[in-house]
């Protein structure tokens, strides 16, 4: 067998090519990263300007908004510290501050999607009774059930492991199992439910402009649903025999950096209420920078007018 030689050059050109990947990769997940942190503030700012967007929806949304921008604050950084400092490693209480963040984010997120489907089929279902089942104040017990489920790590009542001592393994294999069946399961079977009677009563929706709009208001949430629940569907639920460590890497990318940076784009592109928003405060801030001009102008009137006098 004849052994294959490289040169020196040829390992230096690898290395090179391997560099400009990396950087590209880097100066690409920086950009995704920065536009997530100005989709996602600008939502919520936009929410919190416009007086029409206080509802219970938008507020859910606003939520939404918080919990993608804390997700892909506890992933990024570190891989940019990382790449500058050189380093491909994390600390032992650094990993499980990161596993504790990323975990208690992605279940919050699951469960606000499952009030966000509850928002939906209530105005669409039962357009009277909305004020009352989605009054100011279960809207707020919501975001609080959500933060607060998503801080508890669920056990089985028996609390039973195969195994003779409480190993690792054996422990995230039994929390794992609950985790996926209470949070992701249950969660996307709600979502579920509420979307079927939401179709139902659109199909008998005599109206074609509540047709429009209904459908208009549930593709988005759809959207981002799917965009939530499809990596980690393939990811958890998927038999690890049949997917490779790569394929584990690109999803993770997808739902940890590019979801939080495409809700806030769908959200404003796929919602008139939100583009019209949008125009009424760049109007206002409009306005009031002429305001401001037509001040400063009348005020430099005034000193040359009085510097006139004075001569």
């Amino acid at each position: 067998m004849e052994e294959l030689e490289q040169s020196p050059e040829s390992y230096t050109e690898h290395g090179v090519e391997i560099f400009k990947i990396g950087l590209f990769l880097f100066i690409l997940i920086v950009l995704i990263f920065l536009m997530a942190l100005f989709g996602n503030l600008s939502m919520i700012h936009l929410i919190f300007l416009d007086t029409q967007l206080h509802t219970p929806m938008y507020f859910l949304l606003s939520q939404l908004s918080i919990i993608d921008l804390n997700y892909i604050s506890t992933i990024v950084p570190k891989m940019v510290s990382n790449y500058f400092l050189g380093k491909k490693s994390i600390s032992f209480i650094g990993c499980g501050v990161q596993s504790f963040l990323f975990l208690t984010l992605a279940v919050a997120e699951a469960l606000l999607l499952t009030s966000m489907a509850y928002d939906h089929y209530v105005a669409i279902c039962f357009p009277l009774h909305y004020p009352i089942h989605m009054s100011k104040r279960v809207c707020v017990l919501m975001i609080i059930g959500s933060w607060t489920m998503a801080l508890q790590i669920p056990y089985c009542q028996s609390r039973a492991i195969n195994h003779f001592l409480c190993d690792i393994p054996a422990m995230l294999t039994l929390a794992l199992f609950v985790s996926t069946t209470l949070f992701l399961v249950l969660p996307f079977i709600g979502i579920a439910c509420s979307y079927g009677q939401v179709l139902l009563v659109v199909h008998h929706m005599h109206s074609p402009e509540g047709r429009k709009k209904a459908n208009s208001t549930c593709s988005t949430h759809l959207t981002v649903v799917t965009f939530y629940y499809a990596p980690f569907v393939y990811t958890y639920l998927h038999p690890r025999s049949l997917r490779s460590p790569t394929e584990d890497k690109v999803l993770a990318v997808f739902y940890t950096i590019l979801t939080p940076m495409l809700n806030p784009i769908i959200y404003s592109l796929r919602n008139r209420e939100v583009m019209g928003a949008l125009r009424r405060v760049i109007q206002r801030i409009c306005a009031v920078k002429n305001v401001g001009r037509a001040f400063c102008m009348c005020s430099q009137d005034l000193d040359t007018s009085s510097c006139i006098s004075v001569q």
